[in-house]
């Protein structure tokens, strides 16, 4: 079965689980009715179906190449990027200003996520431009949105984010880059940069780098950090690309998975570039991109999860073997228990986490809508969330889609290894998935667990208003909440970062746990019988009770992580 975009899904998730209608009766996204946001999602899905999921194999089988210095794409990827770019889809939620949609970041996040399902290496490349966006339409010049903005939103030119360096990791405040004032406004930025996702095509006219960089009197660490934009080639005088900047690719990183998309190494040698935003502040101009792109590798995962599911259940009905289980039953290994099992959750699983991530979507819009503070406090506490718990379903998903393939899911030709490849890394970079939990756990808490307790009142409020037509499961959610919400009591009370930390991944996971939950039981009602009733039970009852397990492990607090010291980690 070829990749089809799940375009239902997402207007089922709008209308009955996230609440688009609040940002529907917004005036900033007055004009995103039901009919225009069916009509975007479908010119997506048929883009993803058409274009971008055929290319899918490609990026694997023939990667991207780096030769004579030039970065050489694989085979399709070009024209797979002129039609995102040449239907506006990189420019979806930019500012129209500049000649963006103005989309809510709501409809932004479902379209991106349904091209990561279809081709997860080439939707790395926008994702990336539309971070950059985002961050220069906050904290650049007008001088700077002017020439560039114009590119990037139509995808004519291509952005990046460069922070992390081979001495620093996610240390950034270690960072050894420099600029140095050139005297007319601009900056010689001298350094190099790892793991520089899509640091050059060979389709776009430019590519624009964000790089972190220490002017001569930034203090040390993250608050002596500036921000600089600095182009493959310098602009001319009507904005056009002339002369070639002073930086490079010295190599391409050979990678478990996404070999489409090329990861380089950057060289800067005194190359030329703007600052963005105030001197010393390039972190909070960046956090801009990096929460955008967080929310982003989220729906990757999710998109990726989508991926692996719809292969593996293609493969289900098709693989005959042993004899089945069940009366009437197809002969296919779609009838045995455990092949269900593991189906059945990777749906499961699908639903919750992009019911979690469109609702951060969600909380972002109406944050930007109304300016309301709750708003923002609660896109704050879902991002880390939506990033990690997306990203490890991403995972997850596509190590069940390997299995359900049995001994060919081991065997490269049937390209189920492929999801599990490509998705790792998902889990790892804009914030390692143990970063995303000790943020969440200490800064998302500082409010003394305020955004957290009002989810959960959501959550019980659900759960009493289901007892009564489906009280099986709205009772194991609302004690569920109940006990989450002790959880968050006892870690506000906890002055004791490292105590916390300790607990951090669990606490997310018990969070995403009960939160998929609520989700699953608001599909219920809406439904009022039938599938999504069935797979709204498989989730309260047979995964939620993780969600309670980990809540206790959470609350162990540091001192058992210690009991063994680095000496006998080490012992054989």
């Amino acid at each position: 079965m070829a990749y089809r975009a799940p375009v239902e899904e997402y207007k089922f998730i709008y209308d009955h689980v996230v609440g688009f209608d609040q940002v529907r009766a917004t005036d900033q996204f007055g004009e995103a009715s039901a009919d225009l946001t069916d009509a975007i999602l479908g010119e997506a899905g048929k883009l993803c179906d058409e274009v971008l999921a055929p290319l899918q194999r490609n990026g694997d089988l023939d990667p991207a190449q780096l030769e004579n210095g030039v970065v050489r794409t694989s085979k399709g990827f070009a024209g797979g990027y002129q039609a995102i770019a040449e239907g506006g889809w990189v420019g979806m939620a930019a500012t129209p200003d500049f000649g963006g949609m103005g989309l809510p970041m709501t409809v932004a996040s479902s379209v991106n996520e349904m091209m990561a399902g279809a081709c997860l290496s080439l939707q790395l490349n926008p994702l990336m431009t539309q971070g950059q966006i985002e961050a220069l339409e906050h904290h650049a010049s007008d001088e700077i949105k002017d020439v560039y903005l114009p590119k990037l939103v139509s995808g004519e030119w291509c952005g990046t984010m460069n922070l992390t360096e081979a001495q620093a990791g996610s240390d950034v405040g270690a960072l050894s880059s420099k600029a140095i004032e050139n005297g007319d406004g601009s900056f010689a930025v001298t350094g190099q940069k790892i793991f520089i996702s899509w640091g050059d095509n060979d389709f776009s006219g430019n590519v624009c780098h964000l790089v972190l960089a220490r002017l001569p009197d930034g203090p040390n660490g993250t608050k002596g950090i500036s921000l600089f934009l600095v182009p493959k080639y310098m602009p001319d005088a009507e904005g056009n690309p002339g002369v070639a900047n002073s930086l490079k690719v010295v190599s391409l990183e050979d990678k478990m998975g996404l070999h489409g998309s090329p990861t380089a190494v950057m060289q800067f040698d005194g190359a030329t570039g703007w600052m963005i935003g105030a001197p010393h502040n390039g972190m909070k101009a960046m956090f801009t991109m990096m929460n955008n792109a967080r929310l982003g590798v989220g729906g990757e995962g999710i998109g990726a999860a989508e991926g692996a599911y719809q292969h593996a259940v293609s493969y289900a009905l098709d693989r005959k073997q042993g004899r089945s289980p069940i009366e009437g039953g197809t002969g296919a290994i779609i009838d045995h228990a455990d092949v269900r099992r593991m189906l059945t959750s990777m749906k499961a699983e699908i639903f919750a986490a992009r019911s979690i991530a469109l609702s951060c979507a969600v909380a972002i819009d109406m944050g930007r809508a109304s300016g309301g503070p709750d708003w923002a406090a609660r896109a704050a506490f879902l991002t880390p969330i939506a990033k990690a718990h997306g990203t490890d379903i991403g995972n997850e998903v596509s190590y069940m889609g390997v299995q359900v393939h049995g001994g060919m899911g081991f065997i490269e030709e049937t390209g189920a290894a492929q999801y599990c490849r490509d998705v790792r890394v998902t889990a790892i970079y804009e914030g390692t998935n143990g970063i995303q939990a000790m943020d969440l756990v200490a800064r998302k808490l500082m409010d003394g667990g305020e955004a957290a307790f009002r989810l959960l009142e959501e959550v019980e409020e659900t759960a009493e208003a289901a007892r009564l037509d489906h009280p099986d499961l709205a009772e194991p959610l609302w004690s569920a909440a109940e006990t989450m919400r002790e959880t968050v009591e006892l870690f506000v009370a906890q002055p004791d970062l490292n105590e916390r930390f300790a607990g951090a991944v669990p606490f997310l996971r018990a969070f995403a746990r009960v939160l998929g939950a609520h989700a699953h039981l608001k599909a219920a009602v809406a439904a009022g019988d039938g599938p999504r009733v069935a797979l709204a039970a498989f989730y309260i009852k047979r995964l939620l009770p993780e969600g309670l397990a980990a809540m206790s492990h959470a609350r162990e607090g540091a001192s058992g992580l210690y009991a063994l010291s680095a000496d006998d980690l080490s012992a054989q």
